[in-house]
């Protein structure tokens, strides 16, 4: 049995966010896949499949702090105008 979790981040930098993320894609565990992807301009998709529910959980963490990292190093290196 297979355990999938999706999650969609709206950004108006969904593309760099991507750029940030996809290189560790091949990066992952014997028991889950990840996929990310761009799902028009301000959509990045982040899909995690694993064998079980503690591969899961372990990468869903490794993934979502890795966007939240590129989140804020992009926040820090490009603040928003005001």
């Amino acid at each position: 049995m297979t355990h999938t979790a999706a999650f969609r981040f709206i950004a108006d930098d969904a593309r760099a966010l991507y750029l940030s993320v996809c290189q560790e894609m091949d990066d992952i565990g014997e028991r889950s896949s990840v996929r990310v992807r761009l799902a028009g301009d301000d959509t990045l998709v982040l899909e995690v499949t694993a064998t079980d529910i503690p591969a899961l959980r372990a990468a869903l963490n490794t993934w979502l702090r890795l966007i939240n990292i590129a989140v804020e190093v992009r926040e820090i290196a490009a603040p928003p105008v005001l």
